[in-house]
């Protein structure tokens, strides 16, 4: 028993890339630090990547490189899964698992579609898996909701979860930029990547927000159950909206238990400028929780990048070989409540319409109808005349039409802005952002 208690812990290291990298690093330059804070060393026994010859990080032994993952898998006691994306990375996992080994991962998309199957796994085998950097990446969101608020009842989880297209709509905001200009900004930056399809059309957001249902609600929610919206239709014209009625655009992950069931959903909305999360500013994100006892709740931090992550990463690991010092397990994920998932039309919204409309007469009454024949009633129109906009084969002025709705539900709300999309008189696409109380 001696022997094993001073035996090193070994992990593995699946991935080198900004965050993989970055982990390896914090293994071993801290290496003594975390051996005192966990009572045993740790040793790194191998990271396994496609291509060896492309690592360069000084920090990084060379001989510790390998391209066999499921090898290096089956020999160590805590798998670092860091390569993204579903497969290989859940057959590594599984592999991992069976082998007896516990698990730590960042892979959000991988948890949001099979992390249900990953957690009975891994409790059938009497393993743990740890994934704080999934959500929010150094923001401690996924243990409050995993473990501290467990004896509480979490009402709602609403956040900005995504530093890129908050970087844009930040950028759009504050130096009045388009959408085109503050994208290639934040490319320069490294916070978009080449192709930031998953980050602006909200798809890495809804990832999170299954994940936080999941935890929050003990419901079995994945990512096929969040309908998502991303930010590539906000235009400066909804930013400037927006500043004058003292308000922000974000785009928010929003997760709610309502009397229809869960409701999780990505989406931009209008925030108060005064709202915790309209204060959030760059490529940061925050999470609001919203608990029955512990009533308001933030987190926030940096939400992205290699060195952040990477201390959310191990600090999973150094949990983990806690447990594994001290041969005990962490709380499992319990998934019981089997609550159903609240239909699109079950919640009410008021929302913000922007159409773009040729300057002739009876298109305000022909829009106002559609909206009429659906009793969806408007708070308030806004008509502001855009010379530089223009229809081909219309010589007139086109103007912006912003409409502001109250209440209404949304599917009745998109099939009024199609039928007035289908006017003659109207042209482009319609912009649609929710209002937030």
């Amino acid at each position: 028993m001696s022997e094993n208690n001073n035996r090193p812990i070994r992990v593995a290291l699946l991935g080198a890339g900004t965050v993989g990298s970055q982990t390896a690093r914090l293994l071993v330059e801290q290496s003594d630090e975390l051996a005192s804070r966990i009572g045993r060393p740790i040793e790194l026994v191998g990271i396994a990547v496609l291509d060896p010859s492309s690592v360069t990080d000084p920090w990084i032994d060379k001989s510790l490189l390998t391209t066999d993952a499921a090898e290096l898998a089956s020999r160590a006691d805590i798998v670092i899964e860091l390569i993204g994306g579903i497969e290989p990375a859940r057959t590594f996992l599984l592999k991992a698992i069976e082998s007896g080994a516990s698990v730590v991962t960042a892979n959000k998309a991988l948890l949001a579609k099979h992390g249900p199957e990953l957690y009975e796994a891994a409790s059938r085998q009497g393993v743990d898996i740890y994934f704080e950097a999934a959500v929010g990446g150094a923001i401690p969101i996924v243990r409050p909701l995993r473990e501290s608020l467990l004896g509480d009842k979490v009402l709602s989880v609403m956040g900005i979860v995504n530093g890129t297209t908050n970087y844009i709509l930040d950028e759009m905001t504050t130096k009045g930029i388009d959408f085109a200009e503050a994208l290639k900004k934040a490319q320069a930056k490294g916070f978009a990547e080449a192709d930031p399809t998953a980050d602006i059309e909200g798809h890495d957001a809804a990832a999170k927000a299954a994940i936080m249902a999941l935890l929050a609600f003990h419901t079995d929610v994945r990512i096929d159950d969040v309908p998502v919206e991303g930010i590539t239709h906000i235009a400066a014209g909804d930013i400037a909206a927006a500043r004058a009625e003292h308000k922000v655009i974000k785009l928010l992950a929003v997760v709610e238990q309502t009397e229809a069931g869960i409701s999780a959903r990505v989406y931009p909305a209008l925030l108060d400028e005064n709202h915790p999360l309209a204060t959030v500013h760059g490529s940061f994100n925050a999470v609001f929780v919203k608990a029955e006892a512990a009533d308001d709740l933030m987190f926030y931090g940096r939400g992205a990048g290699g060195a952040p992550t990477a201390s959310a990463v191990v600090g999973d690991v150094v949990t983990e070989a806690r447990h594994i010092a001290q041969h005990s397990l962490g709380p499992v994920i319990p998934i019981y409540a089997n609550l159903p998932k609240a239909p699109l039309n079950a919640s009410k919204a008021a929302f913000a319409v922007r159409f773009l409309i040729h300057d002739r007469p009876g298109v305000l009454t022909a829009i106002a109808k559609e909206f009429s024949d659906r009793e969806i009633s408007i708070n308030g129109v806004n008509q502001d005349i855009k010379p530089t906009q223009h229809d081909p084969g219309y010589s007139g002025e086109v103007q912006q039409l912003r409409i502001v709705t109250h209440l209404c539900d949304e599917i009745t709300l998109r099939e009024a802005v199609k039928a007035v999309s289908q006017l003659d008189a109207v042209t482009g696409d319609a912009s649609i952002i929710r209002v937030l109380n």
